[in-house]
C-alpha cells in the first residue's frame, strides 16, 4: 500500500469516491501484489507528495483481494482492465488512464494540474 492513499475495499466506497469526483479529482491505482511491473509502478507512486495536490483523493486497490471492484471500475469507466492501472476521475468520468510502464508521477502531476 502507498502511504496516505486510501485503501479501496467496497462498492459503497467506490460509489462515494465517484460522487466526490464532482467536487475534486479522484485517483485510483489498481495494484497486483504478484506482479513485478505493478511493484515498480507502486514504487514510483510512493514518491508522489499527495499533499501538494489540494483536495484530490487517492485510492489504492489490491486487485487480487478485490477483483470484483477492479472489474466494476473497468465497467463504470469504460476502460479495459489492466494491472497495474492508474485512473484519474473527474465529474464521474475517467479523464486519464495509464497502465504498466506508462504510469509516471510526472504525468499524473500534470494531469492533476489540468483538472484542478
Amino acid at each position: 500500500m502507498i502511504k496516505n492513499w486510501i485503501p479501496l475495499n467496497s462498492e459503497s466506497q467506490l460509489q462515494e469516491a465517484v460522487t466526490s469526483s464532482y467536487q475534486r479529482p479522484v485517483v485510483f491505482f489498481k495494484h497486483s501484489t504478484r506482479c513485478s511491473i505493478s511493484s515498480m509502478a507502486l514504487n514510483r507512486l510512493s514518491r508522489l507528495d499527495i499533499s501538494g495536490h489540494g483536495n484530490a483523493m487517492f485510492y489504492y486497490l489490491d486487485l487480487l483481494s478485490y477483483r470484483n471492484l477492479s472489474n466494476k471500475i473497468a465497467d463504470n469507466f469504460g476502460v479495459i482492465h489492466e494491472s497495474p492501472q492508474l485512473l484519474l476521475i473527474k465529474n464521474g468520468d475517467c479523464v486519464f488512464e495509464a497502465s504498466h510502464s506508462e504510469i509516471a508521477v510526472s504525468e499524473l502531476q500534470e494531469q492533476l494540474n489540468q483538472v484542478a
